[in-house]
């Protein structure tokens, strides 16, 4: 497997979730402006989306951070990173997962656009805010996984790595757009 990443963007959960398993894997730095990977590649011929992350596997590249993450936990399977495929606890994980992956990845992007006015980036901040109390308060009542008690074996989850990389952004890291 090969992991294309983009350092401080969303593509870190990915490498965050394979490194914890011990998962047998290479990492390829892309700059995503330049449509580049670090050997040089044309990212674009790997990746059209031109969005990091990706992961080339089985001779085929699986793109978007949920869908990465799902693919390793359950790849992982002994190491109970989310629910079992079916279950309403799984569809909670997918909740949370598509929620960040879209309305809160959506909402930073004024923060980091070169042409926004204060103005844009107050709402931009307003929204992302909102978006992070609802994510925030899944986890309120002190449980340790997004979809209720901790199962035997349990360490953390895919969903946790998910939220925990935007959740860095509200305290100050700088995204660096996918």
């Amino acid at each position: 497997m090969k992991l294309y990443i983009k350092p401080g963007a969303c593509s870190m959960a990915s490498h965050i979730v394979l490194t914890e398993i011990g998962g047998d894997f290479a990492v390829e730095m892309v700059d995503t402006d330049k449509g580049l990977t670090a050997g040089g590649a044309n990212y674009r011929a790997i990746n059209p989306k031109g969005k990091v992350p990706a992961l080339e596997v089985e001779g085929e590249v699986l793109t978007e951070g949920p869908a990465i993450l799902q693919f390793v936990g359950d790849r992982a399977a002994n190491l109970n990173l989310a629910p079992k495929a079916g279950t309403l606890a799984r569809a909670r994980v997918n909740e949370v997962l598509n929620f960040t992956g879209t309305e809160l990845h959506i909402a930073f992007g004024s923060l980091f656009s070169q042409g926004a006015t204060e103005a844009q980036k107050d709402a931009a901040r307003a929204a992302v805010a909102g978006k992070l109390d609802w994510l925030e308060a899944k986890l309120a009542d002190g449980r340790a996984f997004l979809t209720g008690p901790i199962s035997p074996g349990f360490r953390w989850s895919t969903g946790r790595v998910w939220r925990g990389s935007w959740r860095g952004l509200r305290h100050g890291q700088r995204c660096r757009r996918c």
